[in-house]
């Protein structure tokens, strides 16, 4: 009769890979299969309609002077009716020329409306004081790097002529990549997410956290996230539905964005968003349970289970050693040699990326593992107390404004 630490030790090692393959490979199989033959919400405005509603337009920007005027033009080169937009940005103490470009821009457009900060208040301080300047019954919530096509606004907006859904997310594309950056990891998994995002509206209308970059929201069920926190769209998202109201992905709501290239940006910043993470899974535990429902299903599957992973590959690490020790047979000494040897490939990926030679497979490896210590590192921030929500603009690929 097995001994209990070895039950454990199993359990823990089984466990582990069951919770790791189910958040990123099973719920994806799962809802593919749930969501076909499904419908997206066809409780729409026209697109002449009169009855389209006012929109107001909010945006934290700091240090942008190399995206602020694609940025703003790109905006106002709508097919919504330009009447009925009203364009806040709110300027975090930049530095450089953002606030000279925004206010030059502001001169050709009249819906315009800009405020400058005069010292740093992080991206939740400056979007609470620009909610409480607009007055529209929709809110779409951007980002400086992100470029509408001319009939985003139109794809968001259109929804909410259905009075349970309360907010409506953007579908971002990220159309380049370089062979010797993470870009084209960093583009898979953002067309992957998309996809997710779109099938969770269409089958329980539970978007679980809609892209930062590119959302609209109901005013009735906004709520600006707390000062202290990092991830303040996840925040509003999860704010919807907790309110009881839907939230869907709008894959025709076509936007644009840059990804990263460089594995030590990308880090920094999902270290960052890591903490912020986990202040939105305290502050929404109650959309945990019960996990049979399907906001909660979605909400552990698609988000909780991920943010989990780098422990849950811990103590599957150290459930197969505990194993090994104890005289397990040869197939746990296989896994344990194949946990052991795959980190290690992210050391070979490094040292052929310095000879130029980027072999794709390795690259997604490096990717995985790269933003599972992230995920570390941002929980550990989380534990010891998040300290500031001043931000710096990520490094982005460039290369479209470059040609």
């Amino acid at each position: 009769m097995p001994l209990l630490p070895d039950v454990l030790a199993a359990a823990g090692l089984w466990g582990s890979l069951l919770l790791v393959a189910h958040t990123y490979v099973l719920f994806p199989l799962l809802l593919s299969r749930l969501a076909r033959g499904r419908h997206p919400n066809a409780h729409v405005y026209a697109p002449a309609s009169p009855e389209l509603p006012a929109v107001d337009i909010l945006l934290a920007v700091y240090n942008e002077e190399q995206v602020m005027e694609e940025k703003i033009r790109s905006t106002f080169a709508t097919t919504y009716p330009p009447e009925k937009l009203t364009f806040y940005i709110g300027s975090d103490n930049s530095s450089d020329r953002t606030n000279a470009l925004i206010t030059a821009l502001a001169a050709e457009h009249p819906q315009l409306r800009f405020r400058p900060f005069g010292q740093r208040t992080g991206k939740p301080g400056v979007m609470e004081a620009l909610s409480r300047e607009a007055t529209a019954p929709v809110l779409v919530l951007t980002d400086a790097n992100v470029f509408f096509t001319p009939d985003t606004l139109y794809q968001l907006v259109k929804h909410f002529r259905n009075p349970a859904i309360g907010q409506v997310g953007g579908h971002i594309l990220n159309p380049e990549h370089r062979r010797e950056g993470i870009s084209g990891q960093e583009k898979a998994y953002l067309e992957r997410e998309n996809q997710i995002k779109y099938q969770e509206g269409v089958v329980w209308g539970s978007m679980i956290g809609a892209f930062g970059g590119c959302f609209a929201v109901r005013r009735a069920c906004y709520h600006p996230a707390p000062r202290a926190f990092i991830v303040d769209d996840f925040f509003i998202s999860m704010a919807v539905l907790q309110n009881g109201y839907q939230a869907i992905n709008e894959l025709a709501a076509v936007c644009h964005e840059d990804v990263s290239d460089k594995l030590p940006e990308e880090f920094r910043r999902k270290a960052r968003i890591s903490a912020g993470n986990f202040q939105n899974l305290v502050a929404f535990r109650r959309l945990l349970w019960p996990p049979w429902r399907g906001v909660s299903f979605a909400y552990w599957s698609h988000k909780v289970l991920r943010w989990l992973t780098p422990l849950l590959l811990v103590l599957m690490l150290l459930s197969n050693a505990l194993l090994v020790a104890r005289g397990g047979g040869w197939f746990y000494q296989l896994m344990l040699l194949g946990q052991l040897g795959l980190p290690l490939l992210v050391g070979l990926d490094a040292l052929l990326h310095r000879r130029n030679v980027h072999l794709r497979a390795l690259r997604f490896l490096s990717h995985f593992y790269g933003m599972n210590a992230a995920l570390l590192l941002g929980l550990w921030r989380f534990l010891r107390g998040v300290k500031t929500t001043v931000w710096e603009p990520t490094q982005r690929f460039q290369g479209r404004r470059e040609k």
